[in-house]
């Protein structure tokens, strides 16, 4: 079964969500970073998602108490991504307690750095992190819709492709991307389907999390059936159209 994978977003330490990635559409939450996890742990979550978007915007890492707290107090596997700009930065990360760090600026403007580290610390914690918006007049070597690398906490963009760094890290053990499609992200339209499937059957070799647009539970069935492996769900749990309990009972069931 396709693994669910909690979202929670930080600015100032507190829980938000952004639409597309705008900052100037941020919308802040009463719960606590904290509170969020233990009650994610609760219901049989293994691994949360989780983001420095203070951090993200301005290239160094922001939140690193926040990390610290939610991992001492919910005792999750925390992939964290935002900020994560040098080997010093990494560092602070995985000392802070994360089990997994996100990597998508780096990637996309420093892929040697990338090269480095996944060969350090290895696959299984590095994870490769693809922010994507779509071009609306090019197609990629398979004829589809050509998705671009978006950067620095999405404020800019790259002319390179998701397949463009899945190939480049492949050779070097590459195992885990999280695809995020901006333009669905905090939409609560429904995940980009099409996108996932098509690379989760090219890469067979590498675990695609489906990220940005997850609105309800029929979603995320619908991605299991289709052969997805991993989900991240963010905003249908704030505004109440994913509950605790949907997220225990499939928990559970995996």
């Amino acid at each position: 079964m396709i693994e669910i994978i909690p979202a929670i977003d930080i600015i100032g330490g507190r829980c938000v969500r952004l639409t597309k990635g705008d900052y100037a559409q941020t919308k802040v939450y009463d719960a606590s970073p904290v509170d969020m996890a233990k009650a994610y742990a609760d219901c049989g979550v293994k691994r949360i998602h989780l983001v420095d978007l203070d951090g993200a915007k301005i290239s160094d890492t922001v939140n690193l108490k926040t990390l610290e707290k939610v991992v001492s107090g919910s005792g999750l596997d925390v992939e964290w991504g935002g900020g994560i700009a040098d080997d010093a930065g990494l560092g602070r990360v995985f000392d802070a307690g994360a089990g997994h760090a996100i990597i998508g600026s780096v990637a996309a403007l420093h892929p040697e750095l990338f090269e480095q580290w996944l060969q350090k610390f290895g696959p299984d914690r590095m994870v490769l992190g693809a922010d994507v918006r779509k071009s609306e007049d090019k197609l990629n070597m398979f004829g589809e819709p050509m998705f671009n690398i978006a950067v620095k906490g999405w404020q800019e963009s790259v002319e390179l492709t998701i397949e463009n760094l899945i190939d480049r890290f492949l050779p070097l053990g590459l195992n885990q991307a999280i695809v995020t499609d901006i333009s669905r992200d905090g939409m609560l339209l429904g995940p980009n389907s099409p996108l996932y499937v098509g690379l989760q059957e090219r890469y067979q070799s590498v675990d695609f999390t489906v990220s940005g647009g997850i609105s309800s539970m029929d979603e995320i069935v619908a991605l299991d059936k289709a052969g997805l492996r991993k989900v991240i769900i963010g905003k249908a749990i704030y505004e109440n159209k994913i509950s605790l309990e949907d997220i225990r009972r499939w928990s559970q069931n995996a």
